[in-house]
């Protein structure tokens, strides 16, 4: 475990952590300042996958009134979309997910449709907004009558908001395999990739990195896995009953974001 005082590279989940929906919470502005002041880098890791990188860029912008690029943010969206580029270029691929996000894949050159017909070479369910029991029979339907890999971009079972929490990507995913047997292979945290890829993006070390997060199978597993420290922030759906008794332990933990940055300045 490294000092956090000479952590550089700070890989910060949004929902629940810095932030939740339009409200960034106290502490977050003073914590990205004192990253800059040691000379350091901020990224954001997300498993939302309704927006892309660059409706992020302009939410921090016009809703947190916080200047960002779009090499900051590796969200679950991302990550699939470089999987279905690399493996499933070329194929017709279902997509359940919101307008935004198959509008992002179609922009990149995948060949996506919202039809479960037969001849789709994979499917892949995103945390979808729009969600519909029409689209979830769609998915179950394509999935009981082939044999295609299936794709979840994140395991998150809910999503913060401001009232407490709403179904994500998991358990929608898991209604799917209730349904038909079949699980996805899931693509965003806590795949080690999201944490390889800020690395080399920013050229800081595995001792320079500190993964920040409030979920534990998600953020602070993507951190272990990828072999760096993490800190859970008791802001969102994590407790400290539950890192007691978790395998993924993280080696930090505070009650908010403004303890962190007491603790980073010592």
């Amino acid at each position: 475990m490294t000092p956090l005082s000479s952590k550089r590279l700070f890989l910060f989940d949004i929902d629940g952590t810095i932030a939740v929906g339009d409200t960034l919470y106290p502490g977050t502005r003073d914590l990205l300042d004192y990253i800059r002041s040691v000379g350091g880098a901020a990224y954001y890791i997300t498993n939302n996958s309704t927006r892309s990188n660059g409706d992020y860029v302009k939410k921090f912008r016009e809703v947190f009134d916080l200047e960002t690029n779009e090499s900051q943010f590796v969200t679950s969206g991302y990550m699939t979309l470089r999987h279905l580029q690399e493996h499933h270029s070329g194929d017709k691929i279902y997509v359940l997910g919101t307008a935004s996000y198959i509008a992002e894949l179609r922009k990149n050159g995948l060949h996506v449709t919202e039809e479960a017909q037969e001849d789709a070479a994979c499917a892949v369910v995103a945390y979808d907004s729009e969600l519909t029991y029409e689209k979830l029979v769609k998915a179950c339907r394509l999935l009981s009558l082939t044999d295609i890999p299936f794709y979840g971009t994140n395991p998150d079972l809910c999503c913060p908001i401001d009232f407490g929490f709403i179904p994500d990507c998991g358990s929608i995913c898991q209604m799917i395999t209730a349904s038909t047997g079949k699980a996805p292979r899931y693509l965003g945290k806590p795949n080690p990739q999201v944490v390889a890829l800020c690395q080399a993006d920013s050229g800081y070390t595995a001792e320079q990195t500190l993964v920040v997060g409030d979920r534990l199978y998600t953020d602070i597993a993507c951190g272990l896995n990828a072999g760096v420290d993490t800190c859970v922030l008791y802001t969102g759906e994590a407790t400290p009953e539950e890192v007691a008794r978790t395998q993924y332990k993280p080696a930090y933990a505070f009650a908010d974001v403004q303890k962190l940055l007491e603790a980073c300045r010592g």
